[in-house]
């Protein structure tokens, strides 16, 4: 992944995916994006974003996610918040160890001139450094389709979360 997370991440794509430059697909502040290519042609591709920052402060997860949703209503449109779930340590091996949230949104937005319904679910996590708990990172997971289409690719984000490991710093001697 580009140096734009605070985290150095480790992930597997599932099978149908494929890594695109952030900026090449109007994502410029993205770290990752990946693209559902077997929905090439259907006037939108779903895809997965990952981006991050430095948290300055004691940001609630809450606070986080409202500024998710205000993010996009400025830059995209309406959006609706259809459920939201504080999740935290997971049985799944694999799947970060971190408090989160996930929430799910629908959003109306114009895509290539086009009105058109989104739904997006989000991961938002924050990850605490091993090595100095005082700095703390957001990282936001998002899959992003249209709503007839969300549930042919929510399987295949599970799974690319699921894959989710922070890369260890090497050991410095």
């Amino acid at each position: 992944m580009p140096g734009t997370l605070p985290v150095p991440l480790s992930i597997e794509l599932p099978e149908g995916w494929q890594s695109a430059p952030p900026e090449e697909v109007g994502a410029p502040h993205a770290a990752f994006v990946a693209l559902h290519m077997a929905s090439r042609g259907q006037g939108f591709m779903p895809n997965i974003t990952v981006t991050g920052h430095t948290l300055d402060g004691s940001s609630s997860l809450h606070s986080l996610a409202e500024e998710s949703v205000r993010r996009l209503r400025e830059n995209v449109g309406a959006v609706d918040v259809v459920k939201r779930t504080e999740v935290g340590t997971s049985p799944a091996p694999g799947l970060i160890d971190a408090p989160g949230i996930v929430q799910n949104l629908r959003i109306q937005a114009t895509v290539n001139g086009q009105p058109m319904e989104l739904a997006q679910s989000q991961f938002i996590l924050v990850l605490e450094n091993e090595r100095q708990r005082s700095e703390r990172a957001e990282i936001e997971i998002a899959l992003t389709a249209r709503t007839s289409q969300l549930q042919d690719v929510l399987e295949d984000f599970q799974s690319f979360i699921s894959t989710l490991r922070p890369v260890s710093p090497t050991s410095e001697h």
